[in-house]
């Protein structure tokens, strides 16, 4: 997760005030405040990739894709999160008293770097499973062509795949994405 940001705890709406005031990005969780990392080129271009491939594939469906700096509510008062990429589907819907916090992600993506990997599959991912509206979660790797995919299933389990060169991931909305597409130059560029 990142260094602890303040000394203080704050309630989740002093955290949520204090958050629009800021440049960098912060998480919250359960009244501590952490601060978020800058990614490395390669993160950076990966988490762009993704976006623009999401946006091809859900095209002509009602939903729509976001950027890293959108808020996600893990947990209403108790946990706020950023991930690299975030869909919603069916609208986008707004935790209550905020113009700025997403509380229907469908799809959530987080590409995976040697300081957030471990959170990202543990904590984070825990929460993210407690999201109703959540149907995939995507774990992009920067060492290798290859995306991890969580896919809800209708009895509420996670079907696990890895899918690498060549394959496609299919979300539960329909979309495909190819992974080439995703991973297409960014061996060029520094993992950092």
């Amino acid at each position: 997760m990142g260094n602890a940001a303040t000394a203080q705890r704050m309630s989740a709406a002093e955290y949520l005030g204090w958050e629009r005031a800021q440049v960098a990005k912060h998480e919250y969780h359960l009244g501590e405040i952490f601060a978020m990392a800058g990614g490395s080129p390669r993160h950076n271009f990966l988490s762009g990739a993704v976006v623009a491939e999401l946006r091809a594939a859900v095209r002509g469906k009602p939903c729509h894709v976001l950027s890293s700096d959108q808020r996600i509510s893990a947990k209403q008062g108790e946990r706020y999160v950023y991930a690299d990429a975030v869909v919603a589907c069916g609208g986008v819907r707004l935790e209550t008293g905020t113009s700025d916090v997403l509380a229907n992600p469908s799809v959530v993506v987080e590409v995976l770097s040697s300081s957030t990997e471990a959170y990202d599959r543990g904590e984070k991912w825990e929460a993210y499973q407690r999201i109703p509206s959540l149907t995939d979660y995507l774990l992009v790797s920067q060492g290798a062509v290859r995306v991890e995919h969580y896919r809800r299933e209708a009895d509420d389990s996670w079907r696990y795949r890895v899918i690498e060169a060549g394959g496609a991931i299919a979300l539960a909305n329909g979309a495909s994405l190819p992974v080439d597409a995703i991973y297409e130059g960014a061996f060029e560029l520094d993992a950092g």
